[in-house]
C-alpha cells in the first residue's frame, strides 16, 4: 500500500483511509478529529479495544450495532450492566462475541465512572504536543509513544481492560490527540 493514495474524486488520503467506502468516510469525516465528551471517548476506547486482534474495518462495519446493543456507549448506562447484558451482548450477531471483551467494556464504563475528574480530562492530559509538521511517510508514524504508555498504565490503574500503549495510541490517534495524518492528505483539521 502506498503512503498516499489519491482517490476517485482526485483527493489524497493516508493509503489505508482510501480503500473501501467505509473507510474513505471514516478517514475524511472523523480519524483525527478531537472529541472531548466522555460518552463519546468511551465509544472509542470500547471500540478500539473490540479491534485489537481484528481488522478495523470489521468494527466499522458494525458499528451501528455495537451502539445498538451497548446503549449508545452511555457511560451511566453500561455500568448498570449485569450478567443478563453479558449473555445478551455475547448472543448478539451484529458485535464482536467476545466474553474478555464484552466484561471489559462494562468494567471500563464502571472505571470512567469513578473517575474524579471525568474520563474526557483523564484521556486528554496524556496528549502531546502538536507536531510542527504532519508525517510525511506511515514509517515517522509510531505504533506506541511514551504518552500513550502513560495513558495506557493510568488506565489501568483506573481500572480499565484492554489497553494497552498500541491501544491508547491507536485511540490518541482516533480521537484528535494527534494528527498523523500523511503530509499530502487532503483532510484539514480544526
Amino acid at each position: 500500500m502506498s503512503d498516499l493514495l489519491i482517490g476517485a474524486d482526485g483527493l489524497a488520503r493516508c493509503g489505508w483511509g482510501g480503500r473501501t467506502p467505509e473507510y474513505i468516510a471514516y478517514h475524511d469525516d472523523e480519524w483525527g478529529r478531537p472529541i472531548h465528551t466522555d460518552d463519546g471517548l468511551y465509544e472509542r476506547v470500547t471500540l478500539e479495544a473490540f479491534q485489537s486482534g481484528l481488522s478495523w474495518l470489521i468494527i466499522l462495519r458494525k458499528r451501528e450495532s455495537f451502539r445498538a446493543a451497548f446503549d449508545g456507549f452511555h457511560i451511566e448506562t453500561v455500568a448498570k450492566y449485569g450478567e443478563a447484558d453479558v449473555t445478551r451482548l455475547l448472543a448478539d450477531p451484529g458485535i464482536v462475541r467476545n466474553r474478555a471483551k464484552v466484561e471489559a467494556a462494562i468494567q471500563n464504563a464502571r472505571a470512567a465512572l469513578d473517575l474524579p475528574d471525568g474520563l474526557a480530562s483523564l484521556l486528554w492530559s496524556y496528549a502531546p504536543a502538536a507536531r510542527v509538521r504532519r508525517p510525511r511517510s506511515f514509517a515517522e508514524v509510531p505504533a506506541v509513544t511514551p504518552e500513550s504508555t502513560a495513558m495506557a498504565k493510568a488506565l489501568k490503574r483506573s481500572g480499565f481492560r484492554f489497553v494497552g500503549p498500541t491501544t491508547a495510541y491507536a485511540l490518541m490517534q482516533a480521537t484528535g490527540m494527534v494528527d498523523d495524518h500523511l503530509d499530502g492528505c487532503h483532510v484539514k483539521l480544526p
